[in-house]
């Protein structure tokens, strides 16, 4: 069963350290992650911080899976878990669709999360994934699958301005790869950039990347194939944005390259690294194994530099980071704008973004390593790491999460807020209460009565703490209530009565 958005039990929970793991009263079957925050400095951007916890095959995993999101203190604000560890939520984050924000997140199976032995290569998408978008009450409204027999990818899934759905999709394609130093009976995961249309599912484009590249410029060896059932990733498209002039800026993790096509024609205009790049690269400036290359004012791009260890022809010590590039069109020259480098140094094998908030600071997502940052705009140095490095969060054992956002959110939930309660003596109890989702509570009233029919408060208003509120009330009940209350003091939700079996006390 699948808790999801409207409280339903989970079974995706394993028995983790109460340290490492949330437990609550009042919702015993939500079990996030705890975090740990290891730098908290001023200057940080409004706003919560979104990701969608999960583990590789091998690791124990901490908490439930899902999509969770957390005030900057690691406090749970809404979890929507999900029915297995084995089923997954990645790139969660807030998007507007007609206007009001909405929340957007892929889910399925990532493959290299269920077996040593992975059907296909590892970070793909297993058939069946689909994407989702939630509504500001936690309802899903819209549900898509890709088209053309495409699986849905993990890595994007864009609200356009026009209302559209940009994403990434991948298929298992036969091809003979000994041409290509490869077995003869072998696929190529074939990548594919689709955008529909939500209200009526029509494919408005299709952009096939083996038509566009030839895959025997991967960085990635065909003999990788052997430890994936013969199916060979060339490409892993891991990122889509649309760019200006009707163009799309398309990155390509295995190529170590990211390509600017024009979206009438399907040409690539450029190509930014790789073995056929169009640009050379300054100092320091060339990356490798990269994610989410996104487009910045002044013909600069940042990008995610992984660096690191996706194959053995990573040159060795290369430490990931956000980085910024400046491009000189003239020129066809990238050079280094900024950096983000985390303190302590990490080599960061796949996964990661970053993300330009509100305030002009940078949040860095850390993927496979266990860890979220932000940073002033300025950045820092490998040299110098805490130079700007404003905060830092760490999740327990080897969590992850394929990126993080830090997002403004205001959420509504419909389904009511939930109570539970522990009478410590036959006047006095402890009313635990709580409203996954809800971002508007401030304070709770508290009722308690004989008869549910005939509640009265006992506890006006006592402030919000954390995702859950334990309240002290001298009231024997039986029957008692929650009202969350706003800023104002208006009251916003109001839970179920909980009854409460008066046991005898003996009187000293």
């Amino acid at each position: 069963m699948d808790y999801n958005i409207s409280g339903k039990p989970s079974r995706n929970f394993a028995n983790n350290s109460n340290q490492q793991v949330w437990n609550f009263v009042s919702v015993p079957d939500l079990h996030p992650m705890k975090v740990t925050i290891n730098v908290n400095k001023p200057g940080k951007a409004p706003g919560l911080i979104f990701v969608a916890p999960y583990t590789l095959y091998g690791s124990t995993m901490i908490g439930q899976t899902g999509a969770l999101i957390m005030d900057q203190s690691g406090n749970p604000v809404w979890f929507r878990p999900l029915d297995s560890r084995y089923i997954q939520n990645t790139d969660f984050r807030v998007q507007t669709y007609y206007g009001h924000p909405v929340l957007t997140m892929w889910q399925g199976t990532i493959s290299g999360t269920q077996s040593a032995n992975p059907n296909l290569p590892v970070g793909a998408p297993e058939p069946g994934a689909y994407f989702l978008i939630i509504n500001q009450n936690y309802e899903v409204i819209k549900k898509l699958t890709a088209k053309k027999g495409f699986t849905a990818d993990i890595h994007e899934f864009t609200i356009t301005k026009r209302n559209t759905a940009l994403f990434t999709a991948v298929k298992q394609v036969p091809v003979d790869l000994s041409q290509y130093g490869g077995p003869v009976d072998g696929y190529i995961d074939n990548y594919s950039i689709q955008e529909v249309d939500l209200e009526t599912g029509e494919l408005l484009f299709f952009w096939n990347v083996l038509e566009h590249v030839n895959p025997a410029y991967s960085m990635l060896p065909p003999s990788s194939a052997t430890s994936s059932n013969n199916v060979w990733d060339p490409f892993h498209v891991n990122s889509v944005e649309e760019g200006p002039d009707n163009t799309l800026l398309i990155n390509m993790r295995n190529m170590w390259a990211m390509y600017n096509v024009d979206k009438e024609t399907g040409n690539i205009i450029w190509q930014l690294g790789g073995k056929q790049s169009d640009f050379t690269f300054g100092p320091n400036a060339a990356f490798s194994w990269q994610h989410n290359p996104r487009h910045r004012p002044g013909n600069r791009i940042s990008l995610f530099d992984n660096a690191c260890c996706a194959s053995p022809s990573s040159p060795p010590e290369c430490q990931a980071h956000g980085l910024i590039l400046k491009l000189d069109f003239q020129n066809m020259t990238a050079n280094v704008d900024r950096t983000y480098y985390h303190d302590p140094p990490l080599y960061v094998p796949s996964q990661g973004n970053v993300q330009k908030l509100s305030n002009g600071n940078q949040f860095v997502g850390w993927g496979q390593e266990p860890y979220l940052s932000e940073f002033k705009n300025e950045g820092n140095t490998k040299e110098n790491p805490s130079l700007n490095f404003i905060y830092d969060m760490q999740f327990p054992n080897q969590n992850q999460s394929y990126r993080a956002f830090k997002n403004k959110w205001v959420g509504f939930p419909i389904y009511p807020p939930s109570i539970a309660v522990d009478l410590l003596r036959e006047d006095e109890a402890t009313v635990y209460a709580s409203w996954n989702g809800s971002t508007e509570t401030v304070a709770w009233q508290v009722l308690s009565g004989q008869t549910p029919f005939n509640l009265s408060v006992v506890v006006s208003s006592t402030p919000r703490t954390g995702f859950e509120t334990d309240i002290e009330v001298h009231s024997a009940g039986p029957y008692f209530q929650v009202n969350a209350l706003d800023s104002t003091g208006k009251i916003i939700g109001t839970s179920r009565t909980a009854y409460v079996k008066v046991r005898k006390y003996k009187r000293k």
